[in-house]
């Protein structure tokens, strides 16, 4: 596998990391332990992650975030728990990727690795807060599992193709800067109508 390859794995599954941290955590324990995917051997530093007790408790957590995520307003408090947790453990996942051996590789790998996690975090979670705004539930609902598809399917096509892991990465990069745009725009929509003063009315008219 080579550098641009390898640069591509980590980042996608970095950025994989912001939207469901305890489930790619989960995902790529049970593929080394079980052997039904065929990792790419930059991986083995991950050997922790096969541990059972390490696969079980990510399922655990990966069971109560699928639940927690499809709840109004109780997803945006899950986020806000978990804006340094899932920056930190796409880091470590990304850092566990590269060549043990070259520690610049590694600083470099940690700190792109937990960028990409807090950037695509704080897009699912801008995208929740205004969702929430809505007092209908199915929106929601609607958007959390597009999530949880998106990224299994994402993850097990770039643990199983490092070619596509560059391609899944630029994608993610590209979708997430143009969300963090719209967002921010419809952020700067909302707070500009909430400071317009409300209008008066003169009883003596």
């Amino acid at each position: 596998m080579g550098a641009i390859e390898i640069v591509g794995l980590a980042a996608s599954v970095s950025m994989l990391a912001g939207w469901r941290l305890y489930f790619t955590l989960a995902v790529v324990g049970l593929a080394m332990r079980t052997g039904w995917i065929d990792l790419p051997h930059q991986l083995g530093a991950l050997d922790a992650l096969a541990n059972p007790w390490v696969i079980g408790i990510a399922a655990l957590g990966a069971l109560a975030e699928f639940f927690a995520d499809k709840i109004a307003w109780l997803d945006s408090l899950w986020d806000g728990i978990h804006t340094v947790v899932r920056p930190i453990g796409g880091a470590l996942l990304a850092l566990a990727i590269v060549d043990p051996g070259d520690p610049a590789w590694q600083i470099a790998a940690f700190l792109l690795g937990g960028g990409a996690s807090l950037m695509t975090h704080g897009v699912k979670a801008g995208t929740r807060a205004m969702v929430n705004t809505s007092p209908e539930p199915f929106s929601n609902v609607a958007i959390s599992t597009g999530e949880d598809v998106a990224t299994g399917g994402l993850l097990l096509l770039a643990l199983a193709n490092p070619v596509a892991a560059v391609v899944i990465a630029l994608l993610i990069a590209a979708a997430t800067l143009l969300s963090l745009v719209l967002i921010r725009r419809a952020l700067g929509r909302i707070f500009s109508r909430a400071k317009r003063p409300s209008p008066t009315f003169d009883a003596s008219e």
